[in-house]
């Protein structure tokens, strides 16, 4: 799964200019939570690298965690292909926020409106998507993908000193 989130009127704009490398891990769902993140500079190569975690979380919430904290991380507004193994992130931020964002920060279950979940996650990641031009590539969790795997373990370990 591949989606921008802003369209872009030349190729230029599309290029990405840093590479946003996310993941988030939790130990229970909810328990002790981890998440970290990895961004590259695409022409210098460049890194920044950071983790963090919280005693009692959701592995959902680690994984927007991840993507706020790096696109926190840019000082101006860039262009960014965040990568991640999460399915939840991608469809929320490509699908499901606009409709959201449309129906009052609400969705349909039903014949009754109700909250979103994470609400407070979404609108801080709403507001960094405005900002920035976002496209997200999925990959696959634990196969292979040697920075999808670095950020797992950097995760692991930030929810580790919570066991």
């Amino acid at each position: 799964m591949s989606s921008t989130r802003r369209a872009s009127s030349t190729a230029a704009h599309d290029a990405a200019e840093v590479q946003l490398f996310a993941d988030g891990a939790c130990s229970g769902n909810p328990g002790p939570g981890g998440w970290a993140f990895l961004l590259r500079h695409s022409a210098s190569g460049k890194e920044l690298c950071r983790a963090g975690g919280e005693p009692q979380t959701t592995n959902n919430r680690m994984e927007m965690t991840a993507v706020i904290r790096g696109l926190e991380a840019l000082k101006r507004p860039t262009g960014v292909e965040v990568v991640s193994d999460s399915i939840y992130v991608g469809k929320g931020f490509s699908e499901w926020l606009p409709k959201w964002k449309a129906n009052g920060w609400r969705r349909r279950e039903g014949q009754q409106w109700k909250p979103i979940k994470n609400e407070d996650l979404w609108r801080q990641l709403d507001e960094l998507l405005a900002r920035h031009r976002v496209r997200f590539t999925h990959v696959r969790g634990h196969a292979g993908h040697s920075e999808n795997e670095r950020c797992d373990a950097l995760a692991v370990a930030a929810y580790q000193k919570y066991l």
